[in-house]
Parts: C-alpha cells; structure tokens; sequence
C-alpha cells in the first residue's frame, strides 16, 4: 500500500498567509507545506484540500482513479471545487467500516475531538491510521493491535501518540509521520529534532511513502541531560520530549515547602503542564528509580539533588567538609553515575548549568557551584544525548 502525501501542513498551510512570523518566514522549499492530503494508492483521496489536482500534478500523481473521496475534519474555510471526474467527498459515520471495489477496507475511527480518524487496511493487509488536525482516538474502539504507519498531529497532539502507544497500536516498528505542520514549531532542524524525540518525521509535500516499509529512523536515545539557566526553557523541553510517551514517572526533587507561596506556585504551574497520564513522586532518592524497569523516568532537576545531597554530608561546614564531607558527596555522585549508567529505561534529567556568571562571594556558594559543574560534567558522560538550553533554544552538545 502506498501514500502519496499532496501536502503535510496545517489547515492554512506553511507558511501562513500574511503571518509576519519567523516560522512562516523560514518555510521555505521544503519546508513550506500545503494542507494536508494523501492519496492511497491511487484510488482513495483523504481530505480534499484547495489546489489538490495541482498538487497531485506536482507528485507526478493523477488522481483520475480516485473512487472514493473521504473528509477527516470539519473546514471552516470557504468551500472546496471539486476536480472535475473526482466523486464528491464524503464521511464514514464513526465506527462503520467502508470496503472499497479496490480491496481496500477503511473504517472511521471516533475522536475526542470534531472530525473522523480513519484506520486503512490495504489489499496487501498492511495497516494504516490517518487523523485529523487536533484530533485523538477515544479510547481503542476501532484501532487495531499495531498500525504499520501512523500520520497524524504529533506537534499538536502528542498526548495522541502516547495514547496510542499505551494500547499497543504503535510500537517500535510503526512508522510515525507527522502531518498538520504549523507554524508552531521553527521548520527545518528544530522541527526535524523535536519530531525525532518523539519517535516521528517529517516527509516534503509530495512524498510517496510504502506502508510497512522499513525506515531507519533514528532511536530514541535511553539517557538525556538537558541544561540551563533559569528559566531558560530546560523543563519545558523536558516534559516536551516525553510528551507522546505514556505512564511517564516524574520525580521532583524539590519536595514541599510549607508556608512558601512562591514555590508553591511554582510547583503547580510544574504540575498543570505535565499530561494527566503521568505519575509523580516527589524524592532525592534517584538510584533505586533508576535501577527498575518501567516507563520514561523524568528527574527534574539534579541541582536540587545536589542540595540535599550536600545537606546530608554536611557539605557547608568546613570542618566536616575537611574530615570526610567531601569524600561523602564524592561517594553520592559516583553512586548516582553509576546508576544512570547501568539504567535499563529511558531517563531524561534536567540541571541547572551554573558557574558562567559571577563567582559567588562565600565559600560555600563557591563550593556548590563547583560541585554542580562536576555532577554536569560526571553524568553528561554517560548519557547519549547532552542538550543546553539558552533564551528557550535548544543546543544539541552531543547526540
């Protein structure tokens, strides 16, 4: 079975018009993207969009076999020409199975959302799911036990995608393609790093893909550091990474702190980003975590880590520092590597990178930021993927 992508963007397409933004000015080549649309071998058109025969045109497709003519979404925009010898388009009421003279079987899956996801099952018995632009299965009625392609919003609904993961209709082999680009994410290496952290790609307008084909996309990397200052970003681009993964554990290392209003605020502002699917515990205590099986674990952050650890030595006293302090804290950290080391699941940890600013004026204050620097320098060593974030932009170091 075969997909022919006539276009990959949002509903008004990349770049939008007159939108001043620097994402629509980026799109470019590539990079700009009409609606999306897709023809299934030739016979089967989802979503017809305007300038669909041109596009088709441009893909060296016709679409002079089309039979049937399906809509996933509901269009606020002006109405659609039909082609002339194209059938008028339609909709499978939710749950109904359509069989097509082609042999080919689709079946309308329903959404939490308005609009029609539709599961493609081709002669061949390869399987494929197509949503629409903001839209997610309600719960597994009509998805099968794994899809062998996937196209849908994975910028805008990457809950979506982890709710497919989570019922098996996704797994390592399924080819997840990411449709409805907007301008909510700079095109180009930006949009084509935050799609490979969620197991997804991106194709150009025009695209034949074959469903079931193997494609070398590149694996998820087991252990992630991501770094900054404050308020630089670096837990947003945490949460973001596992986003369109289910049953994520994430571990605050801050704790409570009764009678602080501000970090109280801080913490559920923390809280009401995270997906509802996502459990949390609220501990320093990272080596047994790190040592069990299960789902992503998401430590936010190491640097407050630090802190207790060095609480516990006894780290901002000078003489219990001198008489076996330091060489506590050095036995926490090489613990602590040594775990996320030998982690068999997948580990994305947030620090904070301090020391590039002014020296601080106590020993004490000298004394953490040297530790911190070392704990950084100690864990980006055993993780494959190492990124900073500055200013919300996020620089791959390594990986």
């Amino acid at each position: 079975m075969d997909v022919t992508l006539l276009g990959t963007g949002a509903p008004a397409g990349l770049p939008r018009p007159d939108c001043p933004c620097a994402a629509c000015a980026a799109a470019l080549g590539e990079d700009a993207r009409a609606a999306t649309a897709l023809v299934v071998d030739g016979g089967l058109l989802l979503d017809l969009t305007p300038g669909a025969a041109l596009a088709a045109a441009r893909a060296g497709v016709s679409l002079g076999g089309v039979v049937q003519v399906l809509l996933s979404h509901p269009h606020d925009g002006p109405a659609v020409e039909v082609p002339p010898g194209l059938p008028q388009p339609g909709r499978v009421p939710d749950g109904r199975e359509l069989a097509l003279l082609t042999g080919h079987r689709v079946r309308a899956v329903p959404l939490d959302a308005p609009g029609t996801g539709y599961a493609v099952t081709g002669p061949d018995g390869h399987r494929m799911l197509y949503l629409p632009p903001g839209g997610s299965p309600a719960g597994s009625e009509g998805l099968a036990e794994r899809y062998d392609m996937v196209l849908l919003d994975v910028v805008g609904r990457p809950d979506a995608l982890a709710g497919l993961r989570a019922t098996g209709a996704v797994g390592p082999t399924t080819d997840v393609v990411a449709v409805h680009l907007g301008h909510e994410v700079p095109p180009g290496p930006e949009a084509r790093r935050r799609l490979a952290a969620a197991g997804a790609r991106a194709v150009p307008d025009g695209t034949t893909l074959s469903v079931g084909a193997y494609e070398d996309v590149p694996d998820l990397p087991r252990r992630t550091l991501i770094l900054g200052g404050a308020r630089s970003g670096k837990s947003v681009e945490a949460e973001r990474r596992l986003s369109a993964f289910p049953g994520v554990l994430y571990v605050a290392t801050g704790g409570s702190r009764p009678g602080d209003a501000e970090w109280g605020e801080r913490v559920r502002a923390h809280r009401e980003r995270r997906p509802g699917s996502w459990r949390t515990v609220e501990t320093c205590d990272l080596v047994p975590l790190l040592g069990e099986a299960g789902p992503p674990l998401l430590v936010d952050c190491l640097s407050l880590w630090l802190t207790d650890a060095m609480d516990t030595v006894g780290a901002w006293d000078e003489d219990v520092w001198a008489r076996g302090g330091e060489r506590a804290l050095r036995e926490r950290v090489s613990e602590l590597t040594a775990a996320v080391r030998a982690a068999r699941r997948t580990v994305v940890a947030v620090s904070n990178e301090v020391g590039s600013g002014v020296v601080p004026a106590t020993p004490s204050g000298r004394r953490y930021r040297d530790e911190s620097g070392r704990l950084n320098a100690a864990l980006a060593a055993e993780c494959e993927q190492v990124l900073l974030v500055v200013a919300g932009q996020t620089l791959v170091l390594r990986g």
